[in-house]
């Protein structure tokens, strides 16, 4: 598979703009070298990202985005939510209620609370990390209900040494990524609406337009991300500096490898390059 860019965003749900560790970082990769941004809000990552669609558009380039939260959730969530088995049906639901401002305040919890209050028995989301109390959200991880599991299973086929994903559920704590995925997902919804079908999200629909969203897991180069950042690189910033670098690197037919989903699921998603690790270790020399 052939891009002329590659573009890979670490995702954040801080409350209040942000620059530095666990903020906004979005590298892009080209025959040119790579480049990292480090953008302080999420409506201004938005807009990033839609201009280097454009951009990317205009030029006749093909653009592949990795953004680094999950697509899905583990299977059984989504149509007890929205009565679809698809993972972009959860992504308009999220849309349709989400808020964010510009200064990066969301309405998250409140969402996740919403989200709970579908199960009789009390829904699978849990963390806060505000002295308020959100009702309906748990502040300690509960029972799941009945059927629903931990980790989709691209989670486990990510597990590495000192790697291992989050379940969605998590929106507080250390290495949480719930928010990221609530914050995140109606974002990536607008992007496919705005750009139609020079847009697909992969692995639920082909990846065959100029323009390609994906999960990512940067932490399949977390050995590599160590040393960049005990150099003194905000870990972030070489995580999507290392990753935009190693997928670039990649001939076409060994990426095409990673495209490859040993276990499609339209409610769960797939990581890129999970299951791939040594091959994208490989490709950064």
């Amino acid at each position: 598979m052939i891009f002329d860019r590659i573009a890979i965003l670490d995702w954040s749900a801080a409350k209040g703009p942000k620059r530095g560790k666990d903020s906004i970082w979005l590298a892009t990769a080209t025959a040119a070298g790579c480049r990292a941004q480090n953008i302080p809000t999420r409506a201004e990552a938005e807009a990033a990202l839609a201009d280097l669609v454009t951009d990317s558009l205009q030029r006749r380039q093909t653009l592949l985005i990795g953004a680094d939260f999950a697509f899905g959730a583990p299977r059984g969530f989504i149509p007890q939510l929205t009565g679809q088995k698809t993972a972009l049906s959860w992504w308009a639901w999220l849309a349709e209620r989400m808020t964010d401002t510009a200064g990066n305040i969301s309405n998250y919890r409140q969402i996740a609370a919403q989200m709970n209050s579908v199960f009789p028995e009390g829904g699978p989301f849990w963390g806060n990390g505000e002295r308020a109390d959100t009702p309906g959200l748990p502040r300690f991880k509960p029972p799941l209900p009945p059927g629903l599991a931990q980790h989709r299973a691209t989670d486990l086929a990510a597990r590495g040494p000192g790697s291992a994903p989050k379940p969605v559920w998590q929106l507080a704590g250390a290495g949480a990524v719930g928010a990221q995925v609530l914050t995140g997902l109606p974002m990536l919804h607008r992007l496919r609406l705005r750009f139609g079908a020079s847009l697909s999200v992969w692995p639920f629909e082909t990846a065959t337009t100029p323009v390609v969203l994906a999960e990512v897991y940067p932490s399949l180069l977390a050995s590599a991300v160590r040393e960049k950042a005990a150099a003194g690189m905000v870990p972030d910033e070489a995580q999507v500096i290392l990753l935009a670098s190693a997928l670039f690197a990649l001939a076409p037919a060994r990426r095409a490898a990673l495209f490859s989903v040993p276990q499609p699921d339209p409610e769960e998603g797939w990581i890129l390059g999970a299951g791939h690790a040594r091959l994208l270790q490989e490709a950064l020399g």
